[in-house]
């Protein structure tokens, strides 16, 4: 169980860095603007440190769901409410990071091409 969240959270990670880099492509090369506030401040002063917060970001991410994976796969009694709502929430917030982040790259990528 622990290889599927590994790898799970690895694709977390592949598409944080994809975005990280399409992102850094476009606003350096591209004249692209990041349409986050907070880090288009970051990236237009200190790409340096624009790398590094976006794949920390990313990182503590997936492994947020790894940990929490693991909490819920050691409690006893898995068939309680909580647990079933716990694990489908979880399953879900995974699947929406993924999709944002696959949309993400994608605008990215459309925009580059431009």
């Amino acid at each position: 169980m622990l290889r599927r969240e590994l790898l799970l959270s690895l694709l977390i990670v592949a598409m944080g860095t994809l975005d990280c880099i399409t992102t850094i492509i476009g606003v350096v090369y591209s004249g692209a603007k990041e349409l986050n506030p907070a880090m288009a401040v970051i990236v237009n002063s200190n790409v340096g440190a624009f790398l590094v917060i976006k794949i920390a970001t990313t990182i503590f991410i997936a492994l947020t769901y790894v940990i929490a994976r693991q909490i819920l796969t050691h409690i006893p009694n898995k068939n309680g409410k909580a647990i079933l709502y716990s694990i489908k929430a979880l399953t879900v917030s995974y699947v929406g990071i993924t999709a944002f982040l696959a949309l993400a790259v994608v605008n990215n990528l459309l925009i580059l091409i431009k």
